[in-house]
């Protein structure tokens, strides 16, 4: 290989992941990784804000809350509320150490570096599967959603372009993925809105069948599914699950805080306006479809419907009052919102790769990037992993879907556990080693140290919880166990592995490393500070564009 080459890939490592330089490396000045730092950092305020919205809505919003519908539509309600307050809390948590370390993967290496080593292996396994897994269920989906216009088609071609798709929007710069994921996020918040002002117009009689139907299902059926104290609890638990399945975001700004411009300014922001987003489109499209159909709906109770989007709640209502075309239209912007979530994934799943190999904790080849900084042979390991979703078309779609469901709810609740338990011991080093929280720290969250316990008991009770339906009388199933249990054993055996054999130490509060990086990322600010007080807005676009994002 040819040496100059090699340096380039060394000094990309350096700077991108650790910022601190090997001894085999040449030595950098400040100045010199400040600007290589900006050169890997291409997602600007713009892009930043929307991706995280396209991170947490997917297709699962419009579809798969139906398995939530099941549960009664104020159970849904409660469910959707409660959870958004772990949600939210696990934002505050990773909005103030993010926002102090903004690195790549910075959750994952955070988790590491504050608790135990073995910690951050166990999150970046963790995600890494899970956003691969994610993947493999956008790229599945695809095919029963096409089919609802009658193709029938081989499934693997569809499966073929979307891996494509997804390879060459990631694979050469991180700025492409950002204007791709503007656009099409752009389409799922109007997706979403649409959607809220169709069930307010036809629940007021704005129908072909004139029916002001309001909020009748609430009344009959009923508000909550069950009848006695056990299948009512029962209910909750699942709605909870459908909560924990569909509604993200903290971990998708934690891991593109890495490749955010002026980091310190943009990332806040982004979590900043989380609980807007938990309101708007979370907690009101599950209002929604609990006014458009009851608990009790033949097409959810006994999965009548031969489609992905004929499931919908969406869909369910719009043929109960007999809409034409409208059925259609919602069928296509599903894949878009497919495309854009499958998109956000592979971005995700490369860069939980990454973080690990920075860390010694995958294979080194792993932390070489391009010439944009995009870590290019993370993201085609990815997409050749997600070639699983072919052997999906040899068992039954819908239980394949099922599965994937389950075990991303899964890892998506131990993601958030570790995320609470890293912010304890970030908080409780600072404590120890007396550092003042409010000159520490750029910015300051709200209740805590509050939200974080409020999130780490939750996140952890409802990880053990999520799968105790296949525990009932007569519900046992070998695989469905392993999908809703298996990722603690997976990544939790990862981790162990490499605690065992590289004997990585706990750390101790006192001990905990609250200054390397430190300089680096002062220096970072002071030069988007310096870039931003140098270019002011010029017009009234780019100074609404700055007001908005």
């Amino acid at each position: 290989m040819d040496p100059v080459k090699m340096q380039e890939d060394d000094k990309s490592e350096a700077y991108i992941g650790t910022h601190e330089v090997d001894n085999n490396n040449v030595d950098y000045d400040m100045a010199g990784a400040v600007a290589h730092s900006v050169n890997h950092r291409r997602l600007n305020p713009r892009q930043i804000q929307l991706s995280a919205i396209a991170g947490s809505i997917g297709a699962a919003l419009f579809v798969a809350i139906g398995s939530g519908v099941l549960s009664g539509p104020l159970c849904l309600l409660i469910a959707f509320i409660f959870w958004a307050t772990v949600v939210w809390s696990i934002a505050q948590c990773q909005m103030e150490i993010v926002t102090v370390f903004p690195l790549d993967g910075s959750f994952i290496r955070l988790a590491g570096r504050m608790v135990d080593p073995s910690l951050g292996v166990m999150a970046g396994w963790n995600h890494f599967f899970a956003q691969t897994s994610y993947i493999i269920f956008e790229a599945t989906i695809i095919n029963t959603l096409v089919e609802y216009w009658g193709y029938d088609k081989n499934p693997a071609i569809l499966i073929t372009v979307s891996l494509i798709l997804y390879l060459a929007i990631n694979v050469y710069r991180a700025d492409l993925f950002g204007e791709v994921e503007f656009w099409l996020a752009l389409g799922k918040v109007l997706l979403a809105l649409g959607l809220i002002a169709y069930t307010f117009v036809t629940m007021v009689g704005g129908n072909p069948l004139h029916d002001r139907f309001g909020f009748r299902h609430w009344k009959n059926p009923g508000p909550w599914a069950g009848d006695s104290p056990s299948t009512r609890l029962e209910s909750f638990v699942n709605a909870v699950n459908v909560a924990g399945f569909i509604m993200g975001g903290p971990e998708y700004i934690s891991m593109i805080a890495g490749e955010a411009k002026d980091p310190r300014r943009t990332v806040p922001r982004a979590f900043r306006t989380l609980m807007a987003r938990l309101i708007i489109f979370f907690i009101g499209g599950c209002l929604c479809v609990g006014v458009l159909v009851p608990y009790n709906d033949e097409t959810l109770t006994l999965g009548k419907s031969k489609t992905y989007a004929g499931k919908s709640p969406y869909v369910i209502s719009m043929t109960r009052l007999q809409i034409p075309v409208l059925p259609s239209i919602v069928n296509a912007a599903l894949i878009t919102c497919v495309l854009s979530a499958g998109n956000a994934y592979t971005f995700n799943a490369s860069r939980s790769l990454h973080a690990l190999a920075l860390e010694k904790r995958a294979p080194r080849f792993l932390t070489k990037v391009n010439s944009k900084g995009t870590p290019y042979w993370s993201v085609i390991v990815v997409i050749i992993l997600s070639t699983l979703a072919y052997l999906a078309l040899g068992s039954g779609s819908a239980k394949v879907l099922n599965w994937i469901l389950n075990f991303c709810t899964a890892a998506t609740m131990l993601n958030w556990t570790i995320m609470a338990i890293t912010w304890i011991r970030f908080n409780k080093a600072m404590k120890v080693q007396g550092i003042d929280r409010k000159t520490f720290l750029p910015v300051v969250s709200k209740l805590q140290p509050y939200a974080g316990y409020w999130a780490c008991f939750w996140a952890p009770l409802f990880l053990f919880l999520q799968g105790y339906a296949v525990f009932l009388r007569g519900n046992w199933d070998i695989a469905t166990f392993i999908f809703n249990y298996g990722i603690i054993a997976l990544a939790g055996g990862i981790a162990i592995g490499f605690k065992i054999f590289q004997k990585l130490p706990f750390h101790k509060s006192k001990d905990v490393d609250l200054h390397s990086d430190l300089e680096f990322f002062d220096a970072l600010n002071d030069h988007y500070q310096q870039v931003k007080d140098d270019n002011p807005p010029s017009n009234i676009k780019e100074k609404i564009l700055a007001k908005v994002f």
